[in-house]
């Protein structure tokens, strides 16, 4: 066993231990108590193991009301760095297995900063965890069929909190247990796993289930999950047993419940984390009911929108044995929406209504082999098992590379930088490094490294070599100077000897040979001398300028504090477009006539605000402008001018305003921009354009993209990045094309290098202010992120950020009056009437959903602005193939629901038939 590490061993035997229940643990289980001091067996019967070899982390107990398992009494808790910590655990290749980590807060840092980091299998992304709060225990399953004798379960990538783990467990199923065409290169990340009918919110688990599989009630209550259930649903049971002899073998104790629609028809609604994608879905039927002999129960599915799909017939008794036997027919590829409305309707020639007893339902995952240098790494680790640096486990470079490592980009990294300095090393230079093809630098030294340098010669990538510092023997090779890209050379003070060859003399190369006293070169010396010593001085001079340069621009920021105008150029501190190299840097200066001239005289007004008032203008060379002048002569009016001035100047994006220019003249500050032909979001949702053109739902979806890119380049795209502050509906403007643009930068803030906020006083429009800023004045990109939430609820609804004529002349915030409407699952209680129906339901929960964690009162605990774009043109994916199927030839029921298709995708996997695309029955 390594040192260090954890070694899960599990064997197949013969003994089977039998507890009290008298349900006896099945082989290939492993359960791990994360924090634990101790082995014990808890109410089920499994035996649970503490993690206390685990090399790193800190453990802790925590407490939390109502839950007194012993197992979620402790934790593990890891940095928040860049590193990964890895659990490794044994397993039998060519076996199938379920994975399971658990995850209970408990406010363990005493800091109430809910964390969110990721989990990974391997070199796959698993899941990312965020807690949303202290008594909650986030559950993540992963079915997988093991490709190696072990397999590493890491946590990294904190971005709130800190990582950590409740409980680790491993169950191994036998036979053709979910085995799928595609299992070699496919996981299948569990999302649904339904126990109909249940008695109570209990789930069913182990001794019920041999595998320890966890199925939940129906009754248990969550949020927008099996929702909008049918009238006439009834629950049923047996104490009969059942026959579950299926490759899938679901436990006796759920088959033997179910739900029955009396009234015809079973419906429900689930929500599937992770998807839309592609998945696995399995339903389980068992006939649990006496039925007289002219009875029948036929019934048909109905998943709206796809009637394709609505063909298939349940008739239990003709699939099933017989009765209380199961039947499962279910779909190994099959795309699924986030959102999953379906129904089971009795025929016309079916005497009873719908049953049924179970459903599952998992995503397929991507299997990510990891870096093309995994095995190599691996045999130089196993010559110094017993160093700390070998412990980090997982592959090399994926998710994120040992902390010794730097990898490249390729969709299949490879390692580009190893960092070993000073690591104790003995012994000779593993000669695997030199099979590390795309390797650019290494650093050795600082070592006691001893025996002959290598052939680097597969290296032609290297750039830098560190070997200073050890106790290296020999020659140096001839092989380093044929290096085509070889830069710097580090191997002074080892024991080397013999000639220095001048092939490395000839090249253009930093070279430090010195303290070798039986290394000599014969010729060239000043040459080698020249190279190293004009290295230096080049660096000199270019930190020398760095330091003049510095103290230049600060000299000229302080000039420019004390002018009482803008000139131009502007001396400022400017945002970077991380996008371009050469952004402009300038504003263009207009003359007051040039605005008269093109305004008319400031003629056609067409929009106000405590800014000012904009006109209407037209340039000479027939370009339409808007000019904002601002009233305010105050400091504060003056400032947000200078504020906007400056950023407008520097960034450029499609999604932004775009900024000409601006006037300071006769004590007037003056901004101009291009035209928005279609005025502003405002107008079109609830102002005066709405009865003239009201806009659909595929068009506010367009237009959020447009708005969340504008956004996005304002947080990411520019150094250092731009807090807009005073993000509305009214300040997104559209132009002749319905394009959205992100204007008004009054109130715009630069984030500070290094810290994750700016502290501010608090500025901004009522129903739009993130109360977290409100609060702590401490400024986040979330604050744009709420304020984005808000406007998506404009877009859903039509109503404004503040309302109040429908209630009685109550003022009501839309957050407070959306949100009980959406967690009830009561969405047509929000959507705006204007939109006549004309929507898909998928699209709309998924916009909905978002809206509601943009608008979460813990700013870390909402999703970026990328985030929420990326989920966008998700939902625009989804109404778009909606919007073809309701205009194609469909059958009345698919033309009148507002539910969005499932779809049914061929994998670029294997080479199936179509039977693929039918039910299968296991």
């Amino acid at each position: 066993m390594e040192r260090g590490r954890v070694f899960l061993l599990f064997l197949i035997s013969d003994i089977f231990l039998f507890f009290n229940n008298s349900a006896a643990q099945r082989p290939g289980f492993v359960s791990l108590d994360c924090g634990g001091k101790r082995t014990f067996t808890d109410e089920l019967g499994l035996q649970w193991t503490p993690d206390d070899q685990f090399l790193f982390g800190e453990t802790t107990n925590i407490s939390v009301a109502n839950e007194n398992r012993q197992q979620y009494l402790t934790l593990r808790y890891f940095p928040a760095d860049s590193r990964k910590y890895c659990y490794k655990l044994d397993v039998i290749t060519r076996n199938r297995y379920l994975i399971r980590a658990t995850f209970l807060y408990g406010n363990f840092d005493n800091n109430n900063v809910y964390p969110k980091f990721n989990i990974s299998l391997g070199a796959t992304h698993w899941s990312t965890i965020v807690i949303s709060d202290i008594t909650t225990i986030e559950v993540r399953e992963l079915i997988f069929l093991a490709s190696s004798p072990s397999i590493d379960v890491c946590l990294s990538n904190a971005t709130t909190g800190q990582p950590f783990i409740s409980t680790l467990e491993l169950r191994q199923f036998n036979g053709s247990v979910y085995h799928t065409p595609y299992e070699d290169h496919l996981y299948l990340s569990v999302s649904a796993r339904i126990n109909f009918g249940a008695n109570g919110e209990a789930p069913v688990r182990y001794p019920d289930d041999p595998f320890d599989r966890i199925w939940e009630s129906d009754s248990l209550k969550k949020a927008n999950y099996l929702v909008d259930v049918a009238a006439g649903t009834v629950k049923v049971s047996t104490k009969m047993p059942i026959d579950i002899t299926t490759d899938l073998m679901p436990p006796e104790k759920v088959m033997q419940t179910a739900v029955v629609g009396t009234n015809g028809s079973l419906t429900y609604r689930l929500d599937l984390d992770g998807f839309p994608g592609l998945g696995w879905a399995f339903c389980y039927f068992a006939e649990i009911e006496d039925l007289d002999p002219d009875e029948s129960r036929k019934f048909r599915l109905v998943l709206p929108g796809y009637p394709d799909m609505s063909n298939p017939i349940v008739n239990i008794e003709e699939n099933a044995p017989g009765k209380y036997h199961v039947y499962q027919p279910g779909y190994t590829n099959i795309s699924l929406p986030f959102v999953v409305p379906f129904e089971f309707r009795k025929t016309s020639d079916s005497s009873r209504g719908p049953l049924l007893n179970a459903m599952e339902i998992n995503k397929y995952l991507e299997r990510n082999d990891g870096s093309i240098d995994g095995a190599v790494i691996a045999g130089v680790i196993s010559l110094f098992s017993s160093a700390d640096w070998t412990q980090e486990g997982g592959d090399p470079c994926l998710p994120v590379p040992w902390s010794w490592v730097q990898c490249n980009s390729d969709p299949q990294p490879s390692i580009t930088v190893i960092r070993l300095s000073s690591k104790n090393l003995t012994g000779n230079i593993p000669s695997d490094l030199s099979k590390l093809s795309n390797l650019i630098e290494l650093w050795l030294d600082g070592n006691s490294l001893t025996g002959q340098i290598p052939d680097f010669s597969g290296c032609t990538n290297l750039k830098i070599i560190h070997l200073e510092n050890n106790q290296l023997m020999g020659e140096l090779p001839l092989s380093l100077g044929n290096l085509p890209n070889l830069r710097e050379l580090y191997v002074q003070n080892n024991m080397l000897s013999g000639t220095v060859p001048s092939v490395l003399l000839d090249k253009n190369l930093v070279f430090n040979f010195s303290g070798n006293i039986n290394l000599h070169e014969w010729a060239r010396k000043t040459m080698h001398l020249y190279i190293v010593i004009g290295s230096s001085v080049g660096a000199a001079i270019l930190l020398i300028a760095a330091v003049v340069s510095c103290l230049f621009m600060h000299k000229g920021k302080e000039k420019h504090y004390n002018q009482g105008q803008l000139r131009q150029p502007l001396p400022i501190q400017r945002p970077v477009s991380a996008l371009n190299d050469a952004p402009s840097e300038t504003a263009h200066c207009f003359t007051l006539s040039d605005i008269e001239d093109a305004t008319n005289m400031f003629e056609k007004s067409i929009g106000s605000g405590g800014f000012g008032v904009v006109y209407y203008g037209k340039m000479k060379n027939g370009k339409e402008i808007a000019v904002k002048v601002l009233t305010s002569n105050s400091y504060q009016g003056k400032r947000e001018f200078s504020n906007e001035v400056i950023l407008l100047s520097r960034i450029h994006h499609r999604n932004l305003l775009e900024f000409l220019g601006y006037c300071q003249e006769e004590g007037r500050s003056i901004l101009v921009y291009e035209y928005m032909q279609n005025g502003t979001l405002k107008e079109h949702l609830y102002g005066a354009l709405t009865c003239e053109r009201s806009i659909n739902w595929i068009k506010r979806l367009e237009i959020a993209a447009d708005a969340a890119r504008g956004i996005e380049y304002l947080h990411t795209g520019c150094i250092p990045a731009i807090i807009h502050r005073d993000l509305k509906s009214s300040n997104i403007l559209l132009d002749k094309h319905m394009r959205a643009k992100v204007s008004d930068f009054g109130l715009s803030k630069l984030a500070t290098d290094g810290t994750s906020h700016v502290s501010s006083v608090v500025r901004g429009t009522v129903g739009y202010l993130d109360p977290e800023y409100y609060i702590s004045q401490q400024l986040t990109d979330k604050s744009d992120v709420y304020s984005f939430g808000v406007i998506l609820l404009e877009l859903i609804s039509g109503q404004k950020a503040i309302f109040d004529e429908s209630f009685g002349g109550n003022c009501r915030y839309i957050v407070q009056w959306a949100k009980p409407h959406i967690e009830s699952g009561n969405i047509q209680g929000i959507i705006d009437p204007s939109l006549q129906d004309e929507y898909d339901m998928q699209s709309m929960w998924k916009i909905a959903e978002k809206a509601l964690m943009c608008v979460l009162p813990q700013g870390h605990m909402r999703p970026s602005i990328s985030d929420v774009l990326k989920d966008i043109q998700d939902a625009i994916l989804i109404e778009r193939k909606a919007t073809t199927i309701r205009e194609g030839n469909l059958d009345d029921m698919s033309r009148n629901s507002a539910c969005s298709p499932l779809s049914i995708d061929s994998l670029d996997l294997t080479a199936e038939d179509e039977s693929i695309l039918r039910p299968t029955v296991r």
